[in-house]
């Protein structure tokens, strides 16, 4: 797909994010923010990877941080901005590396929406690692699944909203883990929950929200 064409998808999907989210009782957010909540404090900075309108951020906007964030989509940035939360929003692409942030700039990182969308989290661990200081607490989500079950799920047009079919990955507790180890964080807990991907709750995703503190040198390849 040309850029233009995942532009106009993009669109289409901003248009009614957040409206699609509360209809399927989202509740992603807002459990990154429970992990969060003891690590963090008014005035620090946190970085959402992939803050698509602005749904993971809110509750961090709310309790006082800055937000500072990143998203391929410049129709879902440009909803985010409406919503005056932002203190800095980039265009750029997730898949691309270094991202554009200077190393241990922000305090803090999350992602709430977009991680199922990648087969291997490595690259972008890496990343966060070198963008957050030691001590700097990382929380997102990912699909979740069991070591005997199938990585990639089918998700059709009625669960994408983007007229097609898509992939989306699901991880194991130990590949997560093994990545997170091999970028310099530990793990500090995780939570399992669901994600209904229809208003009738019907069809589901699994799903976990993570938080990871960052705590040695990320190691080289």
């Amino acid at each position: 797909m040309t850029r233009d064409g995942r532009e106009k998808v993009y669109r289409k999907i901003a248009e009614t994010y957040d409206k699609a989210a509360s209809a399927i009782e989202w509740k992603g957010p807002s459990l990154v923010f429970r992990l969060m909540s003891d690590c963090i404090r008014p005035d620090q900075t946190v970085l959402d990877i992939g803050i698509g309108t602005g749904l993971g951020s809110e509750p961090f906007f709310r309790g006082g941080l800055r937000i500072y964030g990143m998203d391929i989509s410049s129709s879902m940035l440009e909803v985010c901005q409406k919503k005056e939360i932002a203190a800095c929003l980039v265009l750029h692409d997730l898949t691309q590396f270094p991202y554009p942030f200077d190393d241990g700039s922000i305090d803090h990182a999350i992602s709430t929406g977009v991680f199922h969308f990648f087969p291997d989290l490595n690259m972008i661990f890496h990343e966060v690692a070198r963008i957050l200081p030691d001590g700097g607490r990382f929380a997102f989500i990912t699909g979740d699944r069991r070591p005997e079950e199938p990585a990639g799920i089918l998700a059709g047009p009625e669960q994408t909203g983007t007229g097609g079919s898509v992939t989306m990955y699901c991880h194991t507790l130990g590949q997560v883990t093994c990545w997170l180890v091999k970028n310099g964080f530990r793990l500090a807990g995780s939570v399992e929950f669901t994600i209904w991907m229809n208003e009738q709750h019907t069809k589901e995703f699994p799903a976990r929200a993570y938080l990871a503190e960052k705590c040695s040198p990320i190691h080289e390849e």
